[in-house]
């Protein structure tokens, strides 16, 4: 295997790949057990988290950390073929990104579960939630969904930050 020559900046490289991978694994992995609540609750997802799976691709997005880390290490990755595909993969990131944390940005996770008052009832939880379903009652609005829970919320959070974090 020839080691490349190109010090500080394949130091950075290499470590910059392996979180990359991490953080997408990472989102696949919390995005997936959101899906799966949803699933479970008999609910179609919403079309954002699917979107943060298929959009963004992460399971091809790891795959290519994967095989351009390789490509590195063996000295014949193209740059300038690895730049274009990096800038394309930061637009799909960013759009999840912005997509996701819309209406995550307004969300106080603290703050779920803690009011006492008499309008925060089971009763006016369970009518909130019914009259977002969609005409056919499978679906269920996304901003009703991370506010449902502090779990939920501090999920959909994480996966918001990870894509961040991958810009």
């Amino acid at each position: 295997m020839a080691e490349s020559n190109h010090g500080a900046l394949a130091a950075t490289f290499k470590i910059v790949r392996v979180l990359q991978a991490i953080c997408l694994i990472a989102i696949i992995g919390m995005t997936s057990n959101f899906i799966a609540e949803m699933i479970s609750e008999n609910t179609t997802p919403p079309n954002i988290l699917i979107g943060t799976l298929s959009v963004e691709q992460t399971c091809i997005a790891v795959l290519y950390c994967a095989i351009t880390f390789i490509l590195f290490l063996d000295g014949i990755l193209p740059f300038l073929i690895n730049t274009g595909m990096d800038g394309m993969l930061l637009i799909a990131v960013a759009v999840v990104a912005i997509t996701v944390g819309k209406p995550l940005s307004y969300v106080d996770c603290q703050a779920i579960g803690s009011a006492s008052s008499v309008s925060s009832s089971a009763y006016e939880f369970t009518a909130a939630l019914g009259s977002s379903l969609n005409k056919n009652g499978e679906g269920l609005n996304y901003n009703n969904w991370i506010g449902a829970t502090k779990a939920t919320c501090f999920e959909m959070k994480a996966i918001w930050g990870l894509s961040i974090a991958l810009w």
